[in-house]
Formats: structure tokens, sequence, C-alpha cells
């Protein structure tokens, strides 16, 4: 619903999405003739984890300190994706447009296509540091580093202070370089955790990755957003009004740095990884091995109409998941109060998926997801309808509590239609994902879903301005086509009125294209449900 409390199944957010797993792509890969299959050892993960008696049973508690060092990692992993998730709603206050917010929006895409260089991460590494440890150090270092000098920068590029708007390309390229540490920082730490803990606790993992990021992004969100706005500040946890916020940006940046820098020395001279398989030639074959596998499983038939039915599923909902959110703050809605409606929502994401799970774990997962769609794509004209109706009800005060249950309540439909999608689709993936490569399988096929959610919020936010019209009122022979024609309107004494607004153009468009999806296109989707397994696995080749 906006970049601060819309769990994005595209990654933009990693709530809803954030169960995917790294890819699963061993050093120890099999000759290029084994690419689908034939002589894989079977079990991925079991691949790096000794065997139970090696390490003897083991409670958690045994293992407590390794457990928390995972929670923490995610944590920090976090932090910078709950950041890049604050900009656009700070852009919005500060009137940037909606092409500026597609451009941004690529930030988003790393944790979506970190596919093409997790068998790097996976397979190149110094043996006597440590086969993970060698990227998640200097990771985290360079992370840090980065946090510090963009602390003494930021508030330029924000336009603070010397009446220049924001710098969104220098925004841009700076977050897309934070998300693509964050996102092999992942990859890193997922691997680690296979081998950090043993074969009995390792499913603690899991806990923690969704946990801890999700502590992570709340902190660098949702937390940082209500510190950061005076007025938030000013009425709950002051007694003296201040112009500014407790924290600002750049201070929040400066202290998260610091926090990687002294965590990162920590692991990299207290925490020893445990000894894995003898390493063998073939070890460097790896990466190679792994691309052409991943190759060979998009060139099947069923996999490909998947993919190509799932990148296109998703534009029914783009207006509504990437607009929605930043016309709510274009209206008047605090950025703040958006971000915290994120909290009253996490119960409802942690039950939710325990009751979708019973509709989806059958053989025909993806009837939830079409089951489901049509009352997403119902929603986003109820989001355009609550847009609309926001200036209504805004008093000086700001907006009356019945407007944010009213938002509330809509976000938590929002919700439960959006992880009936997402949990059918995870489901399916397990399904007919090759258990003998059942990890870069399912990496694969999820990758291609978070994008099927990221390209269209793209294209969403850039069409918003080319589809919206306004005049100049007030100025003879004036327009407000351009940025430059809107200027010389206000320098001849009149202003841009908005006759037609580009969000309630694309949320229309986007509901026809949905339901034109769920018609032409949903049951060819369910009927995937009905190829045998022969048609989702792997040729095996001598």
């Amino acid at each position: 619903m906006s970049p601060a409390i819309a769990a994005k199944e595209g990654g933009r957010q990693r709530r809803a999405g954030s169960q995917q797993r790294c890819l699963d792509v061993r050093s120890e890969a099999p000759p290029a003739r084994a690419l689908c299959g034939d002589g894989l050892p079977g079990g991925e993960a079991e691949a790096l984890l000794p065997e139970a008696g090696a390490r003897g049973a083991r409670g958690c508690r045994a293992e407590l300190g390794s457990i928390l060092l995972l929670l923490v990692l995610y944590v920090l992993q976090g932090i910078p994706l709950g950041l890049a998730g604050s900009v656009p709603l700070i852009l919005q206050s500060k009137s940037a447009s909606y092409t500026d917010q597609a451009f941004f929006s690529f930030v988003f895409w790393p944790f979506s296509l970190k596919l093409l260089w997790a068998p790097l991460v996976d397979a190149v590494y110094l043996r006597g540091f440590g086969r993970r440890k060698s990227w998640l150090v200097p990771t985290q270092y360079v992370l840090g580093l980065f946090m510090i000098y963009m602390s003494t920068q930021v508030d330029v590029l924000l336009g603070d202070g010397e009446g220049r708007g924001p710098d969104v390309v220098a925004l841009t390229v700076t977050f897309f370089l934070f998300e693509f540490l964050a996102a092999t920082q992942d990859i890193a730490v997922d691997g680690w955790a296979l081998t950090m803990l043993s074969r009995e606790n390792v499913g603690y993992a899991s806990t923690c990755n969704s946990v801890g990021q999700t502590a992570g992004y709340f902190l660098g969100n949702v937390l940082f957003l209500a510190l950061e706005s005076a007025s938030f500040c000013n009425k709950y946890l002051r007694f003296q009004p201040q112009p500014r916020g407790i924290v600002t940006l750049s201070d929040f940046l400066f202290f998260w740095g610091a926090v990687f820098l002294i965590t990162t020395t920590l692991v990299a001279l207290l925490k020893k990884e445990n000894k894995e398989l003898t390493q063998t030639k073939e070890e460097t074959k790896g990466i190679t091995d792994t691309y052409r596998l991943l190759f060979s499983i998009i060139k099947m038939p069923a996999v490909l109409t998947f993919c190509l039915l799932i990148l296109t599923a998703k534009v029914g909902f783009s207006a509504a998941d990437a607009v929605t959110g930043l016309k709510l703050v274009e209206e008047g809605v605090p950025k703040e109060h958006l971000a915290l409606l994120a909290v009253p929502m996490v119960p409802l994401q942690i039950i939710l998926p325990l009751i979708i799970s019973k509709y989806t774990a059958g053989p025909k997962p993806l009837n939830t997801f079409y089951k489901a769609m049509p009352f997403r794509l119902l929603l986003g004209l109820e989001f355009a309808f609550l847009v609309w109706w926001t200036p209504q009800v805004k008093h000086e005060r700001g907006f009356p509590v019945y407007y944010y249950v009213v938002v509330l309540l809509s976000y938590a439909l929002h919700q439960i239609t959006l992880y009936s999608m997402y949990v059918a689709i995870m489901a399916f993936n397990a399904k007919v994902s090759d258990p003998l490569i059942g990890g870069t399988y399912m990496t694969l096929l999820n990758t291609v879903s978070n994008l099927g959610g990221n390209w269209p919020s793209t294209v969403a936010l850039w069409l918003v301005d080319p589809l919206t019209v306004k005049e100049c009122a007030g100025a003879r022979e004036q327009t407000c086509a351009t940025t430059v024609a809107a200027e010389l309107c206000t320098k001849a004494g009149g202003s841009c009125v908005t006759t037609l607004d580009g969000y309630y153009v694309e949320s229309v468009v986007c509901v026809i294209l949905g339901f034109g999806w769920w018609f032409l296109l949903g049951p060819k989707l369910k009927k995937l449900q009905e190829e045998g397994q022969s048609s989702w696995k792997c040729k095996r080749t001598n």
C-alpha cells in the first residue's frame, strides 16, 4: 500500500517475501555433465551439514550464542531495507515527482536479482578466513563505512537547508548500493546458518531470518520515521516543542554505521566457522555449473510458462501497491502515522500464513491464488476511493480517529488477500521444485515471483505524471504540461491545478488489466497444477 506499510512481494520490504532462502549452491558442485540432478548429492542443505552424530544431539540452549548471532546479523540486514523504504515517503513530503519516485524504486530490485551473483558468493572465498566470513565481514565493513560517510552527505542529497530539491539520482545510486550490499550479506548469512547450527537446530535459522529482518526493518523505517518527525516527537515525546525531530537521517546513518563496524569486528575476531566438507578441485566449476543449471531449468516448457504468467500476474495491483501510500502523504497524511500503522499489522502477518497454509497444503495451491485475486483487485478501487476521501475529512488538527480506523481496516483486508496469494505461490513453488536441486529451483521461481512485483511498481510510479492533466489557473496562455511550463505559469501569477489525477486513471486501468488477466490467463495458471512431476524435473544427462 505504501513503501512504509505494505508488505511487497517484490522485495521492496521483506516481510511477506522474506522467507525465501539463499541460493543453495555448493562449491562441491558436480561437473557440468550432471546439470539437472544426475550425481547431485541428495538434499543440498545436508551437503554442508555434518552428520548428526558428528556433533551429537544438541538442544537449542547449547547453541544459543549462534542463534543470537544469526538474529543480530538479520537485524542489521533489515536496517538498510527499512531506511530505503522510508526515503520515498521523505521524498514525497518534499514534493518529489512520481517520475523521481519511479527512478528511486530501482533501489528495491537487488533482493530480487541476487540470484545473479549468489553463485559467486557461494563459491569464491578465502579458505583460511572462512567461507561465509570472506563475504560477510568485508560487506558489513563497507556498509558501516558507507553509512558513516553518507551521514555527512545525506542532508545535502535530500535538499535540506539550501533551497534545492532532492538529488534523486544520487540518492538512488546510494541506496541501491546499500540494498546490493544487504542482499550480498543475506546470501552469506543464509549460507552460514546451514553450518553454524547443528542439524537438529538448523530450523531456527528461518525464525531468526523472519524475526530479525522484521525487527531491523521496524527500526530502520517505523522507528526512524517516528523519531524524525518533529510533530510526532513534540506531541508524544517532548514537554517543550522543537522545530526538528529527536533524530535526523544523518544521525541515524552514523549510529548504525558505527554499530555495523563494531559488530563486524567482533564477528571477525571472535566467531569461528565450523569445518565444512573438504574442498575439491571441482569447487571452481560450481559457478559455471550453477548458471548452466539455472538456464536448463528455465528452458523447460512448464517452468517457462509459469514464469511468463507470474511476471504479468501482478500488473493489476501495481497502482494500489506502489502509489497509494505516496498519494496519502501528498494529501496530508503524516508519513510517520502511515509507518506506525504497520505495528498493529504484525500479529496479523504472523497468523495469516499459518491459517492460509491449511488451504494451500493440498495438490492445488494455486486455486487459493486465483480466488484471492479478484478481491485484491477490487481493493485497488477501494484504495483510490480512500485517496479521494482523504482531503474531505481533513481538518485543522489533522485527521479524525475514524479515518485511521478505515485506513487500518483497508490495510488489513489488503494483507489478507496479499498473503493468500503469496503463500499459495510459495506452496506451489515448493510442490513443483525438483527435490534433487531444490534450493536452486526454489530460488529461481521465487526470484521470478519477486520480479513480477517489482517491474509493475516501477512502471506504475513512472506513469502517474504523464497521465496527470493540469491547467494553469490565473494566467492566460500558460499551461502546466511540463516542468518548465509550470514554472512559467507560476511566474505569470498563476498556479497549476490538477484536473485529472493520473493515479485514478492508473487505478481503473490496472483493475481492468487485472481482471483481464484473471479471466484469460488465470485458468492457464491453474492448469499448470495438472502437469505431471516429469514436466517440472530437469532432464538428466550423462
